[in-house]
């Protein structure tokens, strides 16, 4: 890696894919209250005492594209995720972003690399300096096959713009010379990408941002390992009303995230629960419920043995605010993000495995507490460059 500079570098500039739905209008809130007070917003990060090289400043910046028609403030109304008096104050400023037009998805995958391009260049000319990020926050799509190819040329011809939307923009980027964040259960590593991001010098950190009820189930897995208790069985329900929600009624739409959020579980443990019935008993459900909305509730059930088989079980009721949650760990993976390209990372990194249901790179950590350790080893990387 090369040395990191001691200079604060400019004002971050946040790119998101799906600016408009509830995490990104989220994400836009915070940005905004950063803008005016950093003390409102950074104890919330995990970041928040570290890199001032990456500030949030007066001056951070946010982007992006939607296909909505509606305005970002009447997609937060919308949402219903925060209070009138927590993003109203903000208004101004978030009728004033730079939100543009999802591109047509039957259009060819070159004219919305071609279009995504040029939109990428216009909001790094209107925030010249600003180190810029793509978030991906698009929604879930059913899982692609995509075609082998040897070179992006190749990809973008053989491939069709409908089946992931995501690929589009990630290609842009890495074009770009834009690190990527993807926080999506939606496939955009494949191999001519990482080629192509390693060639330009492009850090890419993913995938399916890990936020409430795996997050949790990361952690008691790696409890219940440390202490030689086996897990019999967990069975996990997720009911939600949000937009969300709504998308992963799709079966379809929601196997990726099914099967990010059942196989970390059988990582993390280092078997398959369930062996001893023939059958698996580790059980993952999302059910669209509508009155819900934005705030999901997560119901666990763990039934694990300890000495002499003798069975023991927990149950955990989560209560959570979806986007709440998640807009935080957006604003770390952006700093996470500008300070590793930074320093001359590129390809998949996979110490932000902490972040993500799965974490993707060459050995990335599974146990809650190989990921702390992870993340720590990459903080004091860098700053031995400084």
């Amino acid at each position: 890696m090369k040395r990191l500079s001691h200079e604060k570098s400019g004002p971050l500039l946040l790119i998101l894919a799906g600016a408009k739905g509830a995490v990104g209008s989220t994400v836009a809130v915070a940005v905004a209250a950063l803008r005016k007070d950093c003390g409102r917003i950074l104890p919330s990060l995990t970041t928040g005492g570290l890199f001032p090289e990456a500030g949030f400043s007066e001056d951070a910046a946010i982007a992006g594209w939607d296909s909505s028609p509606r305005s970002l403030p009447e997609s937060i109304e919308c949402h219903g995720v925060l209070e009138e008096k927590i993003w109203k104050p903000f208004r101004e400023f978030l009728r004033g972003l730079p939100i543009r037009q999802s591109p047509e998805g039957g259009k060819p995958l070159q004219t919305q690399v071609e279009t995504l391009t040029q939109d990428l260049l216009d909001f790094k000319n209107l925030n010249p300096g600003s180190p810029p990020v793509l978030i991906n926050l698009l929604p879930a799509c059913e899982p692609v096959h995509f075609p082998a190819a040897q070179n992006l040329e190749e990809l973008i011809a053989r491939t069709d713009s409908r089946a992931c939307p995501d690929l589009a923009y990630t290609l842009a980027a890495v074009l770009c010379g834009i690190p990527v964040v993807n926080f999506t259960s939606n496939e955009v590593e494949i191999p001519a990408v990482l080629r192509e991001a390693e060639k330009k010098g492009v850090a890419i950190c993913g995938r399916d941002g890990k936020t409430g009820q795996t997050y949790l189930k990361v952690v008691l897995a790696s409890a219940l390992k440390a202490r030689c208790l086996k897990v019999d069985g967990w069975y996990s329900l997720n009911i939600l009303g949000n937009e969300d929600g709504k998308n992963l009624a799709d079966p379809s739409r929601a196997r990726g995230k099914l099967a990010n959020k059942t196989e970390v579980l059988e990582a993390i443990l280092g078997y398959s629960v369930g062996r001893s019935y023939a059958a698996p008993s580790h059980k993952v459900m999302i059910d669209y419920y509508p009155p819900r909305g934005d705030a999901k509730e997560a119901w666990d059930v763990i039934d694990f043995q300890g000495l002499f088989g003798l069975p023991m079980s927990l149950r955990l009721n989560l209560m959570a605010r979806d986007s709440i949650l998640a807009a935080p760990l957006i604003l770390d993976l952006a700093r996470w993000m500008s300070v590793l390209q930074a320093s001359g990372r590129s390809g998949l990194i996979p110490e932000l495995g902490f972040f993500f249901k799965k974490p993707l790179g060459p050995d990335p950590p599974l146990t809650f507490q190989d990921q702390l350790a992870r993340l720590k080893e990459l903080e004091l990387s860098l700053r031995r460059e400084t």
